[in-house]
């Protein structure tokens, strides 16, 4: 499908000011960095969970474990024919259990892909608790979840699709939002 921009939302500096931003709201929230681990959603959302371990490290020299939970079998719309044999790419080298875990995604948008998360991190052990932290809140929730950390609320239709690039993937850093162009000819 082909996409136009409607409209960049959020530069590399914004990005970097909201992330520092989100780092300090978790520091002032949690008084136990000992106990606080941050796990990201593939793909963008582990490299904003590295950025916001980052920004803990800067300003309190406590380095605080990362870990990327797949959801890939959790997903609702996980077909039953697919095969159920996929090889986990959750990569969590330490425990959960009892931990304050920072779950991590770059866009919140129906709530699908957080329960599933929470659903793969339930089946790993049984956390204190879990915040969630995500650089985008679009709205159109379908499910009752809430992030507990928001870099920006960027109300959107259903037609529109927000796009992160980021530089550890996309060699840069803006939000955009998209919308489909119709490549149909109008009669």
């Amino acid at each position: 499908m082909i996409s136009k921009v409607k409209a960049s939302v959020m530069d590399a500096a914004k990005i970097k000011r909201v992330i520092y931003r989100m780092g300090t709201e978790i520091l002032e929230r949690n008084r136990n960095l000992n106990n606080l681990v941050i796990i990201g959603i593939p793909t963008r959302g582990v490299s904003v969970a590295k950025r916001i371990a980052k920004v803990v490290k800067d300003m309190e020299n406590v380095d605080i474990p990362v870990g990327i939970i797949d959801i890939t079998r959790y997903r609702d719309d996980y077909s039953a024919s697919a095969t159920r044999a996929t090889v986990s790419k959750s990569k969590i080298p330490f425990t959960i259990e009892k931990k304050d875990i920072i779950l991590v995604d770059d866009v919140l948008f129906t709530g699908r892909t957080i329960r599933a998360a929470m659903e793969g991190l339930f089946d790993l052990g049984r956390p204190k608790s879990i915040q969630l932290l995500v650089l985008i809140d679009r709205g159109h929730r379908e499910l009752p979840i809430r992030a507990d950390y928001v870099g920006k609320v960027l109300p959107t239709s259903r037609r529109e699709t927000v796009q992160v690039d980021l530089k550890e993937i996309d060699e840069r850093d803006d939000v955009l939002i998209t919308e489909p162009i119709s490549l149909q000819r109008k009669r």
